[in-house]
């Protein structure tokens, strides 16, 4: 138990107790998210910059739900579908709040929702460059994930499956692959859908997730955060754990000397 509580997510230079990070949109208002991320367990929030409210004082603030002090914000890119807004986007943000770890995401078109690679690469290669942590959203492709290492990409968020579909993980091939190849951490961005979805993706190894849609459009978000929030810390430790090999044939429990 003692290695379970050493056991952080390190991101950079900053580590965290929580291996899961929630968004901050969709709720029903403010105060739900508040409670629901209080539940999660989470120190992580992602911030979407063009959505979310952290400047016009005349409307309600994030801030004075969720407190920039005790909790670190991600301020993301969400809704944007060129390198151009994106960019704009994260150095607003730095502006705003001095915020250095970001999360990029460049999306290719609005149906699918999927991220445009080629821009995404490219953004991520200019941001590194002016001194930012970038923590990117991309597809499943391991040959890019990898593309996104080499090019100083502070971690690999690669997607489930589309964002908001509730699908789970669709390519667990890909997503092993991906953590295998990587030292860097790798969280599950985007599709998942209930708790087990989390649980399955601790135990492919990877370092953390980020779930937005599934708890804030639950029927009862608290309580979905706390489900995921149990999830994860139960996929972590039976990874940790070393599952017993696979095999198509039975295998008896019981001794096979001694027996009566």
């Amino acid at each position: 138990m003692d290695n379970l509580k050493k056991d952080q997510l390190k991101i950079e230079n900053k580590k965290f107790n929580s291996r899961l990070i929630v968004g901050t949109g969709k709720y029903k208002n403010m105060s739900e998210c508040a409670k629901a991320v209080k539940f999660s367990g989470a120190e992580i929030v992602t911030v979407a910059v063009r959505r979310v409210n952290i400047t016009d004082k005349n409307k309600p603030l994030l801030m004075d739900y969720l407190d920039p002090k005790k909790i670190t914000y991600l301020p993301n890119t969400a809704g944007c579908f060129n390198s151009k807004e994106a960019l704009r986007t994260l150095r607003l943000a730095r502006e705003i709040g001095g915020w250095k770890l970001v999360k990029l995401e460049v999306l290719g078109d609005k149906k699918t929702l999927y991220p445009d690679m080629i821009e995404t690469l490219n953004s991520t290669k200019i941001l590194t460059k002016e001194g930012f942590n970038v923590m990117v959203y991309c597809t499943d492709d391991p040959l890019m994930a990898k593309k996104l290492e080499d090019v100083g990409a502070s971690a690999i968020m690669p997607l489930a499956a589309p964002i908001g579909s509730g699908l789970g993980i669709q390519n667990k091939i890909n997503i092993q692959i991906i953590r295998r190849q990587t030292k860097l951490p790798v969280i599950i961005d985007a599709g998942l859908g209930q708790a087990s979805d989390a649980s399955i993706a601790m135990e492919l190894g990877c370092d953390g997730v980020l779930v937005n849609t599934a708890i804030a459009m639950a029927k009862n978000p608290i309580q979905m955060a706390l489900a995921f929030k149990n999830a994860v810390i139960a996929g972590r430790q039976s990874y940790l754990s070393g599952r017993i090999e696979k095999t198509i044939f039975g295998k008896p429990s019981s001794p096979k000397k001694g027996i009566i």
